[in-house]
Order: structure tokens, then sequence, then C-alpha cells
């Protein structure tokens, strides 16, 4: 970059992206510099090299910035752990499964882990049979990346999630759109159905008839008069 470029002749782009052409490095160099501009080298393998006329400084910074918009964007898979007893109950089963379902849809691991305690030792069987449920009924969105294994007083076993079918977000986003219509709104400048040609205007309406004095208020007027 500036002087740090040793070669004679550079092909220059200018900050604009046009091609400027070939030029010496030091007429390339205070064309940079009279627009307050660095002079990169982006391609110092090419026959001349290539340089381009920019803004270093504002060039790492949107770098940097769209480096970490991906790696936001990118999920570190983690290793949950579910615990689990030989002798759980058939609700606190299914809490369990549920959770580990959600840290796979997650697209993370997940460590199911059995402790026996006490005499519950000598029925490791229970356990055995209990995590092949759990890998059982999490089939459909996982794998089995570790086998069950006993570790002193635990059997564990370590569940990984299954690669996304390609093209399986879209489709499900199109069919959740399609049962989610709704039928079309009316539009905003139809019209109401006209009134039949029998019916009289309400007294609400402009140019609805006043209700006939009645006689009694007629006579009364006049006494007054």
């Amino acid at each position: 970059m500036n002087d740090r470029i040793r070669v004679p002749q550079v092909r220059v782009i200018g900050d604009d992206g046009s091609q400027i052409g070939v030029l010496p490095v030091r007429e390339a160099l205070a064309m940079a510099q009279s627009k307050a501009l660095d002079l990169v080298e982006v391609s110092p393998t090419a026959r001349p090299p290539v340089c381009r006329i920019m803004d270093y400084g504002k060039f790492k910074y949107e770098q940097n910035r769209r480096n970490r918009k991906a790696k936001k964007k990118q999920h570190q898979m983690q290793l949950k752990e579910i615990k689990l007893r030989p002798k759980i109950e058939g609700h606190d089963y299914g809490f369990k499964v549920q959770h580990a379902r959600d840290f796979l849809t997650s697209r993370d691991k997940v460590k199911i882990t059995v402790t026996f305690r006490g005499r519950e030792m000598a029925h490791q069987d229970i356990g055995h049979r209990l995590i092949q449920k759990v890998i059982a009924d999490l089939a459909d969105v996982s794998t089995v990346e570790s086998s069950p294994r006993s570790e002193g007083r635990t059997l564990n076993a370590v569940l990984m999630p299954k690669p996304p079918k390609p093209g399986g977000k879209s489709e499900h986003r199109e069919s959740a759109g399609s049962s989610g219509a709704k039928s079309p709104a009316p539009k905003s400048g139809a019209k109401s159905p006209a009134p039949k040609s029998g019916a009289k205007p309400s007294a609400s309406q402009p140019g609805a008839d006043s209700p006939a004095p009645q006689p009694g208020a007629q006579a009364q007027a006049g006494s007054k008069e």
C-alpha cells in the first residue's frame, strides 16, 4: 500500500471503478494523494500488479462490519445435556424429550445422561432401555454420534442433529403461507346495496319528511297568537 509498493509500474483502477491503465507507481501514488486517498495493491501476482485508489480506512471498516454480520448469522453448535433417572415418570420423560428435541432443531448436539444411584446399579438394563427409547423418539430429528456407554454411575449417549434437507425450509414456509392464506378483503371502493324502491327514508337522512303536527298543537299555537 502506498510507499510500500516496490514495483516500477502498476495497473491502476480509479476510486470510481474506472480502468485508468498502466502507470509508473510514483504517478499512480501522486494521483491517489491528490484525492486524499490510498493506493492499495489488490492483485500483487498479476503482471503488472493491479492497484486501486480507495479510502483504505473505510474499506477495512466495511470489511470488518461484513465479517461481523456473517459471524452472527453462523450458528456455533453447542453440546446440551439432558439428565434422566431410571425411574423417571412419564410426564417428566416427555418434558425432557421435548427439551432435547428443541435443542436438536436449534442445530445443537444433545448428550443424554442416565444416572444410577444405590441399588439401581444392579439394574443398568433399565437405563439401557430408557436411553434406547429416547434415541427412538428423537430419530426423526437426530442421528447417534456416540452410542450408549457406561461411565461409572452414568450411562451416556450423544445425538447430533440431522443435516437439513435441501429446500426443506422454503417448502415449509410455502406450505405454511398457503395454509394460512386469508380470503381477499372487499375493495375499499365497493358500493353498498341500493335501498328498495318502496323503502321510506329514515329521519337521519337528509330530505326526510318531518312528522305532521297534531291538531291540538295547532289550536294551542292559534290561541297564543
